[in-house]
């Protein structure tokens, strides 16, 4: 059976809005990315206790995994209103980094180019390497965490 699904341009707008003193300080910024022909959502709770797998790449697709050149944009985003989650990231080398994702905010990976997450990061030098795993731990209770994943050329 042939795919009946047609690609598509997923587009990120990104407005901040601010007046100090009358006068307006904010932005808006957007860009697209096209060729996308699959996205993911969905919502996954940490368990509050240890570190949860919030999503997985590989240099192919399976279950829950997605294909690292494939990946454009993924979004994860705090659904907590009191509590913050700590973001590891996870490459093949085992190099990891982390971020605090605090109430209500979100973290972007945006590849505009055809590497995907491929040759994406590497806290310890300049070798970029291939982002395997994204964990999350909560602070101090569990939290919903909103994870959207967009890809080109049919992965996971």
């Amino acid at each position: 059976m042939a795919s009946t699904v047609t690609a598509g341009t997923l587009k990120v707008i990104l407005t901040e809005q601010i007046t100090l003193n009358s006068s307006n300080y904010g932005s808006k910024n957007e860009f697209s990315i096209g060729s996308i022909d699959e996205v993911s959502k969905r919502i996954i709770t940490t368990d509050g206790t240890g570190s949860t797998s919030i999503v997985a790449f590989s240099g192919s697709s399976a279950a829950g995994q997605y294909k690292d050149s494939d990946v454009r944009y993924v979004r994860i985003t705090n659904l907590d209103n009191a509590n913050f989650a700590t973001l590891r990231f996870t490459g093949d080398s085992s190099t990891d980094f982390a971020v605090r994702l605090d109430p209500a905010g979100s973290h972007i990976i945006a590849s505009t180019s055809t590497t995907g997450v491929a040759d994406y990061a590497d806290i310890s030098g300049v070798s970029l390497e291939n982002l395997t795993q994204i964990s999350a731990t909560a602070d101090t209770a569990a939290v919903d965490l909103e994870l959207f994943v967009a890809s080109a050329s049919g992965s996971a």
